[in-house]
């Protein structure tokens, strides 16, 4: 159980330290792009539904072993071993894809935008991105603990700095 827990924790740690992967549309106010996304993302589960499928890996053969003691030799039986039951849900890339083309019809298109340095996180004022701003190469974010994130564009230094 402890090690499930440690995946887990390891699995939000390393994607809360990923690049922000959203539907961008310069101007447009970040609610307005979540409840988009929202719509887009019900007509997608509509038109295509989850279709789990049951699958099954291929059983395991793990072969006998051979003992010596100064009696003679021994010999335990192979034996296999189920190589166990997974579901795979046969709908999730034409969902997503469908997603994809709903946004794009509305004018979006799926980035992602990079992790801010310590350095440039720590000297911008704090405060969640209503709008979507225009993106330079520059361009980053910044994830806050409640989810909300903050993309910066920090300031390339001029000649007199």
């Amino acid at each position: 159980m402890k090690t499930l827990m440690r995946i887990i924790v390891a699995g939000l740690v390393v994607g809360a330290c990923g690049p922000l992967s959203l539907y961008y549309k310069p101007g447009i106010q970040v609610t307005r792009m979540q409840s988009d996304a929202t719509r887009c993302e019900v007509e997608a589960l509509r038109d295509a539904p989850v279709a789990n499928q049951i699958r099954q890996r291929p059983p395991i053969y793990f072969p006998g072993n051979r003992y010596c003691t100064g009696n003679g030799c021994y010999y335990n039986p192979g034996y296999w071993a189920d190589g166990g039951l997974y579901s795979v849900d046969v709908n999730q890339d034409l969902r997503r894809r469908v997603l994809d083309m709903c946004m794009a019809e509305k004018g979006y298109r799926p980035i992602s935008i990079p992790r801010c340095s310590a350095n440039v996180a720590s000297v911008a004022p704090r405060a969640a991105t209503s709008t979507l701003p225009a993106l330079s190469q520059t361009s980053c974010a910044i994830r806050y603990d409640d989810g909300s994130w903050q993309i910066v564009t920090p300031q390339a230094p001029t000649a007199s700095e």
